[in-house]
């Protein structure tokens, strides 16, 4: 198990299966809210679905509505487990504090190169990512 050290930006602890992308991410736009799925056939994660994955990726791009998808998600069972960002965003950040989702920053650029699927827990109030290795 590794541990890297991050910034808390919304509370909470959860743990899932990670999904990486190298890509900034418009929650309006590039995300479904009725099935959590990527649906931006240029992006990267096209065809993923987020829920209850733990979402690394650098940061949110686009429409300040995008806190509210994210809210959606959380409502409807299909938002992240937690997210990691590089650099959290206030649309990201919002939507993240108000559906009460974990969120991180601040974190190594190498963290969007895990494999997907591997086993990532976000402890935000404690600042800590745990990777299985």
């Amino acid at each position: 198990m590794r541990e890297i050290r991050c910034h808390k930006v919304a509370s909470g602890c959860a743990s899932g299966p990670a999904l990486c992308t190298r890509e900034a991410i418009s929650f309006l736009g590039n995300v479904d809210p009725e099935t959590g799925k990527v649906v931006d056939p240029s992006h990267e994660l096209y065809g993923e679905c987020i829920c209850g994955k733990v979402l690394i990726f650098p940061g949110g791009k686009g429409s300040t509505v995008g806190s509210y998808v994210i809210y959606r998600l959380q409502k409807r069972g299909l938002a992240p487990a937690a997210m990691v960002n590089l650099r959290s965003e206030a649309i990201v950040a919002v939507g993240a504090i108000i559906s009460g989702i974990p969120l991180v920053d601040r974190v190594p650029e190498e963290v969007l190169q895990l494999e997907r699927g591997t086993w990532v827990k976000v402890d935000a109030d404690q600042g800590t990512i745990a990777i299985s290795e």
